[in-house]
């Protein structure tokens, strides 16, 4: 059952489809507690929380220069503190309320504003309405940080956190209304996003691209050695992702049920697949195999199957998570050295033509027996142009907010460190701290 189909039931009290998302299970006019789904959501919520604290900030700060590492988890620890905030005070609500007048599609409403009217019995579907509020909020925090990978090593933090709080309410919030929320624009239009390949990955990628381009390139880039410091970080840190992705993808089902279970198969089988790709693939260019390219291939996997999870069978997880290794090999190589941008930690390589691939490719395997919606490959070609609607929508609104926002954030503040902050390293220059050295 997708996040959708929960929602109309809070809101309208109806147990029926929603345009374009999972088939919903048979409801009664008036939502029912189930303990399962509960427990389930609460595990959920606290792995999903995982992905980005320690997750996120243990797989960012190892790709890092030693000088830097500590900056990025602390943009990471105090995001998370930040975003949570913005979230349950207004931004929740903004998401997945009805809105009114002209702009409902593409936003909510206030009727939520600090979870007023959730109450202690109030239900999504059959789960708290504060559990569904939780987990989204996972979701809430972790597409703003992802931002961060594209500007790291040179960006401000009181400027980073000002725009990540911006843009979870101007771009974040209405991009998740327009494909999850009650009468959103692309939901109803019907684009399948399972558990966010628009709203998270394309969204939060094609910002970071336009602020790694827009922060321009770091102080040595091209000349110095910019390899990560600590790849045990990375690898904890992607480990994490694999496993909290769980809550992630079978989460998103928002039930205990059959369709969660589809989905956290595919998931793995995905992730896994995405692994022996670009390993492979890295192997026969490079000459090795690489614990980089390998850990790169789990989080390529992830993202791209992500949008797919629950409307797709076993053998279209296989395809999406081959297809992922190589195409986000090709985007943190190819692609990147084609225009020169410098991406830092390859937020476009990976979570953008991950995410597009992704949400494409779920319009050629999409299953009706699975996710109650027909893909090209069972006589339905149409879906595939609605996935590109959706990607196109997502790419222009998110791209262009979120450059005005950096615009803005530049022109009175400024968005960059010194080049001197920058060469002595963010950790103490930025935060008055640094990681020791031991014998």
């Amino acid at each position: 059952m997708s996040k959708r189909s929960k929602l109309a039931a809070v809101t309208a009290g109806l147990g029926m489809l929603v345009a374009g998302a999972a088939p919903a299970m048979a409801q009664s006019s008036t939502p029912t507690l189930n303990s399962g789904d509960t427990a389930w959501m609460l595990i959920s919520s606290v792995i999903v929380l995982m992905m980005t604290v320690p997750g996120l900030a243990l797989y960012y700060g190892g790709l890092l220069r030693r000088k830097n590492i500590l900056a990025m988890l602390m943009q990471c620890f105090f995001a998370t503190g930040l975003i949570s905030v913005l979230w349950v005070v207004v931004g929740y609500s903004l998401a997945f309320t009805a809105g009114s007048g002209p702009l409902a599609p593409f936003i909510g409403g206030f009727s939520r504003v600090m979870l007023n009217g959730a109450g202690l019995n109030g239900l999504s579907g059959t789960i708290p309405e504060t559990v569904f509020a939780m987990f989204q909020c996972t979701f809430a925090i972790i597409t703003p940080v992802l931002i961060l990978g594209g500007p790291a090593d040179r960006l401000k933090f009181s400027s980073a956190m000002i725009f990540l709080g911006i843009w979870l309410l101007a771009v974040y919030a209405p991009i998740a209304h327009m494909v999850w929320g009650p009468g959103g624009f692309l939901g109803s239009a019907g684009v399948l996003d399972f558990a966010g390949g628009t709203v998270v990955h394309i969204n939060s990628a094609v910002a970071g691209l336009v602020a790694a381009i827009m922060v321009g390139k770091r102080t040595g880039y091209g000349r110095e050695n910019m390899a990560p410091a600590d790849l045990g970080y990375t690898m904890l840190g992607g480990a994490l992702l694999w496993v909290g992705w769980f809550g992630f993808n079978a989460g998103s089902a928002l039930t205990a049920g059959g369709q969660a279970g589809m989905a956290m198969i595919n998931t793995h089988l995905a992730t896994s697949a995405a692994v022996v790709s670009w390993t492979l693939v890295e192997w026969i260019v490079k000459g090795k195999p690489s614990l980089l390219g390998a850990v790169s291939g789990a989080v390529a996997g992830l993202v791209a199957i992500t949008p797919a999870c629950g409307f797709v069978g076993v053998p279209g997880a296989l395809v999406i998570g081959l297809a992922a290794g190589v195409v986000c090999y090709w985007g943190v190589t190819g692609f990147k050295g084609m225009f020169g941008y410098d991406d830092a930690l390859d937020v476009w390589g990976v979570h953008g033509l991950g995410g597009i691939l992704g949400a494409l490719l779920t319009g050629v395997f999409a299953l009706n027996e699975v996710g109650g919606h027909p893909g090209l490959l069972e006589g339905a070609p149409h879906q595939m142009l609605l996935q590109a609607e959706g990607i196109i929508v997502t790419l222009l609104y998110s791209g262009i907010v979120s450059f005005i926002i950096l615009k803005l954030i530049d022109l009175t503040m400024g968005l960059r460190v010194s080049k001197e902050e920058e060469v002595e390293g963010l950790d103490i220059t930025q935060h008055g701290e640094k990681l020791q050295q031991f014998a």
